[in-house]
Parts: C-alpha cells; sequence; structure tokens
C-alpha cells in the first residue's frame, strides 16, 4: 500500500481565484496534489467536519494536518517543497508584507469592483453571503455603494497596476526576476480574477502591455499535476492519520499562548465565520495551529495564520 501520509489535497472550486492562487503555487513547484471539489456557498459540511468551522476557500489538507488561508498554505508548501523556491532572491520578508496588501485591501478592491459591476445581476444567495463577507452586515447597501462608486473603484484599482506594469517593463518574465516566486502568485489571482469575472476587465487590462506578457507566462506555468479525489475519500484519509505538527513554544507570544490552552480562532473580519475551538498545538509570529477532535475523523490540527486572524483563550 501506498505512503498517503503526505499527500498535498486541495478543497477548492473552479471558479475560486484565491484557489486559484494555490494551484500556481503548485505549478511553480511542480507538485502532485488531490482536488476535492467543495460547495461556492455555505453549508460546506464535509469541508467545515475537517475544519471545525470555518470555511472559506482553498483548505489544505495533508493527512490529518488541516491548512487554513493561503498564508499557510505557501508556508507549508515551501517547508515540505524546498526546491523549487517560492523566494528566489533575498526578498521573502518582503514579499510576505507585500502579501498581507495583495490579499486584503488589492483585492478587496477588486473583488468590490467585480461585485459591484454585477449589481442585481448577482443571484441573492451568492450577493448576500459574498456581500456580507466584503462589505459586511448591512452588505445590500454597500453593493449598492460599490456599483454607484465604480469608476472611482476602478481608478483606485488603476494606479497599482500601472506600478506593477512599470516592474515589468524591462522585459523580464517574473516579477522578480526569470524565476517564478510566491509574489508572482499572490498578484497573478487578482488578475486572473479581473479578467475572467468583470464584463469590462479584458478592456481594463488592455492598457497593460508588460502585465498581460507576464500574466501569459504565470498562466503557462499551470497547476502542476491534479487528480480528483472525493469529499468521502479525504475524511478517511484524515481519520486514517494523525497530525504530525509537534507542541512548540514561543516565550515572546504577545497572549502567552502555549501548548494544551483552550482557544477559538476566527478571521479578524466578520464574515460570519463560526470560530474553530481547539487547544493549542503551534503559536508564533507566523501561525497558530490548533487540536480537535471530531466523533467521526478523531483528531486534526487546524492551522491558521497569525497575521489576520483572532485567537480568544477560553477562560472557563
Amino acid at each position: 500500500m501506498s505512503d498517503t501520509s503526505s499527500e498535498i489535497i486541495l478543497h477548492n472550486y473552479p471558479q475560486s481565484p484565491v484557489a486559484e492562487k494555490a494551484r500556481i503555487a503548485f505549478g511553480i513547484k511542480g507538485l502532485a496534489w488531490r482536488s476535492v471539489e467543495i460547495p461556492r456557498l455555505t453549508p460546506k459540511p464535509m469541508l467545515t467536519k475537517l475544519t471545525g468551522g470555518y470555511r472559506r476557500t482553498p483548505v489544505m489538507q495533508i493527512g490529518a494536518d488541516i491548512y487554513c488561508d493561503t498564508q499557510c498554505i505557501l508556508r507549508e508548501l515551501e517547508r515540505r517543497h524546498p526546491s523549487p523556491t517560492f523566494f528566489p532572491t533575498s526578498d521573502a520578508g518582503l514579499m510576505w508584507c507585500l502579501s498581507r496588501w495583495t490579499d486584503g485591501a488589492l483585492f478587496d478592491l477588486t473583488v468590490k469592483v467585480i461585485l459591484g459591476s454585477a449589481g442585481d445581476g448577482l443571484p441573492q444567495d451568492f450577493a448576500e453571503d459574498r456581500g456580507r463577507l466584503y462589505f459586511g452586515p448591512d452588505w445590500a447597501a454597500g453593493l449598492r455603494a460599490a456599483n454607484a462608486a465604480l469608476p472611482h473603484l476602478a481608478a483606485q484599482l488603476r494606479a497599482p497596476l500601472h506600478w506593477a506594469n512599470e516592474q515589468l517593463s524591462d522585459s523580464q518574465t517574473f516579477l522578480l526576476g526569470k524565476d517564478p516566486a510566491a509574489i508572482d502568485a499572490q498578484l497573478y489571482h487578482m488578475i486572473w480574477f479581473l479578467r475572467g469575472r468583470w464584463d469590462q476587465g479584458p478592456t481594463f487590462l488592455s492598457e497593460f502591455t508588460h502585465l498581460a506578457r507576464w500574466e501569459e507566462n504565470v498562466s503557462n506555468i499551470g497547476h502542476g499535476t491534479m487528480t480528483g479525489m472525493s469529499p468521502e475519500d479525504a475524511i478517511s484519509r484524515a481519520a486514517a492519520h494523525e497530525p504530525v505538527t509537534k507542541p512548540a513554544t514561543d516565550p515572546r507570544d504577545p497572549q502567552g499562548l502555549k501548548p494544551g490552552m483552550q482557544v477559538t480562532v476566527s478571521p479578524d473580519l466578520d464574515g460570519g465565520e463560526q470560530p474553530v475551538e481547539g487547544k493549542i498545538v503551534v503559536a508564533n509570529s507566523d501561525a497558530v495551529c490548533v487540536l480537535r477532535q471530531d466523533p467521526d475523523i478523531g483528531h486534526v490540527c487546524v492551522h491558521f495564520p497569525r497575521a489576520g486572524y483572532r485567537i480568544d483563550i477560553d477562560d472557563a
């Protein structure tokens, strides 16, 4: 029987731009992976059974270790598969800093352009789900405001795309030179989303000739080697393994988090997420990992980035 403990499983759906970031990351490293297609909207019972409530896309699974958010996914891929690296220059720290912008404010702006341009054409269930995630509880008013402010939003997006276009003006293949890096995947998913989901996207992007050449170069990287997997098989895979993450303490942790402490973890921005409950395994500047138990699976270790996530200590 083949060893499946290190096989990469990505829980995603084809239209997800953030999953496209992960898929390109697999391509950069030339990895083989299994794809589990999940619903675009809640409920996602097979996914949340693994995560303990986290429902965003994508989620990576390796055995009984579950990695939420592409920050965690890219870090773990680099740790397990260091060559070819996501960091071909000495700018790793800068790339992580930039990723907080590409994955945060810049991506939020892109979403507002796409959702706002759709107006009343969005299906109600999709509008409510994504509207709450990106506009908050008064999501309907947020969507109307985005629609009314579309020229302003597009202008705000145009400026950083000019910066990226300038970065590529010396005909280099990727953003940092001849080799693809994490930042290529982190910016590409936004361009992929704009071109494919905004009816004015291709026209809007047409002025950025260097960016278009780069976009084609990144697209040509591909997604590595993908084969499908059912959600049931992914659940069985987790049940057949134990988490491999080892407890570790960071003496400088500002919250004083230590292995064994009962906590809840949730994204900083409220998108209607159910907090994930578990016991700390690792908490450091980059990540927090919690151990939880599911009656049908057993133990799973769920990994989150520290940046962008809130950890609340259960004082009971």
